[in-house]
């Protein structure tokens, strides 16, 4: 990925505090959730949770999450990618970078059940909707295989209309 790339999409993330992730769990039901987020420079999405959540069970068996990150001045940011549980060396160095973030987060620490995940976005879309509308999508690594992303929103911003196949059937 380009650097320039890079540093667009961290600077947005890294510049607001507050995602929601959509998880799913062995049996497919959705959920999603707040978190307070912080963003590594190698686009590290780090967050905290405890074993009382919803998300925890379903991010140890299934580890593909979307997040949406913002809406402040109608910028948004999409992410699809893959979230672990690190361990050891490699907790420590992220919750050190979670907690210069959120230092006030420091007594969560020996909190039962509290853990720290990682996100890994392989996918994003970079979203303004001021006028003139503009959307950007990112392939940032591979990814776990997914239906084909439709650019339905390609149409919308040239001002085409949708395919008379795509839109609703009338029912009488």
């Amino acid at each position: 990925m380009e650097d320039e790339v890079r540093k667009k999409l961290y600077e947005f993330m890294q510049s607001r505090r507050l995602a929601v992730i959509a998880t799913a769990g062995k049996d497919a039901a959705p959920e999603a959730a707040l978190i307070e987020i912080a963003v590594t420079k190698d686009l590290e999405i780090i967050f905290e949770t405890t074993t009382a959540t919803r998300k925890l069970p379903n991010l140890r068996v299934n580890p593909r999450v979307a997040i949406v990150i913002g809406w402040e001045a109608g910028q948004t940011l999409q992410c699809d990618g893959l979230a672990d549980e690190p361990q050891t060396r490699e907790l420590e160095r992220l919750r050190a970078h979670y907690l210069t973030v959120f230092p006030e987060k420091a007594s969560h620490q020996g909190w039962p059940g509290n853990c720290y995940f990682r996100v890994r976005p392989y996918w994003a879309r970079l979203s303004d909707y001021d006028q003139p509308r503009r959307i950007e999508e990112y392939q940032l690594a591979p990814g776990p295989s997914s239906p084909h992303r439709s650019n339905w929103w390609q149409s919308i911003l040239a001002g085409v209309s949708s395919s008379s196949s795509r839109r609703p059937k009338r029912v009488d």
